[in-house]
């Protein structure tokens, strides 16, 4: 609708437009359209902050009508447009008529009925089960043709390690493995609550520089980072010292299509033979060779480049290695640890859980794969670990975390 079409219904705009030649009802030149009729804007505006009626985007009473919009609109101003004048000869001012909000570009989950969400999730399930079965399928086909059993033949998913490898788990690899377990998830607990909290309940300075502040939740979450990185180092050194590297670190080359191997057989629902007592197969040994010293050390780089730790004024330091990419990597190396150890428990728990309990928690096995698979004392042991990490799980919580908080710096609460 043209600014002559607005005015020809309206009584007093006729009569204010034998005022002035062209000009809007009540309004004197350089005024204000949306002014009430009757008032007279301020006339003191600068002449050079004037917007012509050609520039301002604006239909004026010479231009013709515009038809009405049959469709739904599906464009908008953008802030340029917004910041313009409404109409000609008007400075500073914004447009009269509000311009309609853009739809939400992505619905939240709230938005949705739990019948909704029930719903997409059975879809979700099916194409996942639908998935799987056709990787099982092409798994078993691949290891039923003929070229298929003959790689299967020459490489049955592990090769034999060097003479000098030790045969067995020590108690001391049994209780890093737990001490890396536990640490491991109050640090993804943590790191989860310190991405998605807002308001901190407390917050945790050191004595030496109150000026620093943390939330207790960053605490908790570096003071892990330093017992697990601890941890670690500990067992990086035993395994070199005694030997137990070469079960986890590739000793030859036939590690890759061994691993290929495994995972054909994983993935066929035809467990490969092992004894993780004497030997892990190929697919195993790559992962804890990646979980060990390519997870671990990124997770550990990154880490320090978030923390308070990094040197805040080293600009060239800071330009070598960006906190943006600190975060790119820290993020994704936690979704791969969460990764692993859900794969990780599930393999242990399906391909012979007691026999392979006992020897994570119990230092308890044999060459015999047969040995220790109705031993009830591993499962014991890792159902006592649960309960220890549960009640971690509980307790890591403001009302204990300040007293211990406050042996080491300032805490204050809301």
């Amino acid at each position: 609708m043209t600014t002559g079409e607005r005015d020809a219904g309206n009584p007093a705009t006729s009569r204010g437009s034998a005022q002035g030649a062209g000009a809007p009802t009540g309004v004197t030149a350089g005024g204000d359209a949306s002014a009430p009729a009757g008032l007279t804007a301020p006339t003191g505006t600068p002449r050079a902050n004037r917007i012509p009626a050609a520039q301002s985007g604006i239909p004026s009473a010479s231009a013709p009508a515009r038809p009405p919009l049959t469709v739904p609109r599906t464009v908008w101003p953008g802030a340029a447009a917004r910041s313009h004048a409404a109409t000609a000869g008007i400075t500073g001012q914004k447009l009269a008529a509000a311009t309609p909000p853009r739809p939400a570009a992505r619905a939240a989950l709230g938005d949705y009925s739990p019948i909704q969400l029930l719903g997409s999730t059975a879809v979700l399930g099916v194409f996942a089960l639908a998935l799987v079965g056709i990787v099982v399928l092409l798994a078993r086909f691949v290891l039923a043709i003929g070229p298929g059993r003959e790689f299967l033949a020459a490489f049955p998913g592990e090769y034999p390690l060097p003479e000098s490898a030790p045969v067995g788990l020590p108690a001391w690899l049994n209780w890093s493995h737990f001490l890396n377990s536990f640490f491991l998830l109050l640090i993804i607990r943590t790191g989860w609550q310190v991405r998605r909290e807002k308001r901190p309940a407390a917050f945790w300075s050191p004595r030496n520089n109150k000026k620093r502040r943390i939330s207790l939740a960053l605490w908790f979450h570096q003071a892990l980072d330093i017992l697990w990185i601890a941890n670690g180092v500990v067992f990086v050194v035993l395994l070199f010292v005694t030997g137990q590297w070469m079960r986890i670190v590739p000793t030859s080359w036939e590690v890759l299509p061994n691993a290929l191997s495994a995972a054909l057989q994983y993935a066929s629902l035809d467990w490969p033979t092992e004894n993780g007592w004497v030997n892990y197969n190929s697919l195993q040994q790559l992962s804890y060779f990646a979980i060990t010293f390519v997870a671990a050390p990124l997770a550990i780089i990154s880490g320090v480049r978030l923390s308070g730790v990094w040197p805040k004024n080293a600009d060239k330091l800071n330009r070598l290695y960006p906190v943006e990419w600190a975060r790119k990597v820290h993020f994704p190396t936690m979704l791969f640890f969460v990764a692993f150890i859900v794969v990780h428990v599930a393999l242990v728990l399906a391909t012979g859980a007691l026999r392979n309990l006992n020897h994570m928690y119990a230092a308890r096995g044999s060459v015999d794969p047969e040995a220790f698979t109705g031993d009830p004392t591993g499962l014991l042991i890792f159902a006592a670990s649960l309960v220890v990490m549960a009640a971690a799980w509980v307790a890591a919580r403001p009302a204990v975390l300040v007293p211990i908080a406050r042996l080491f710096g300032e805490v204050k609460q809301r």
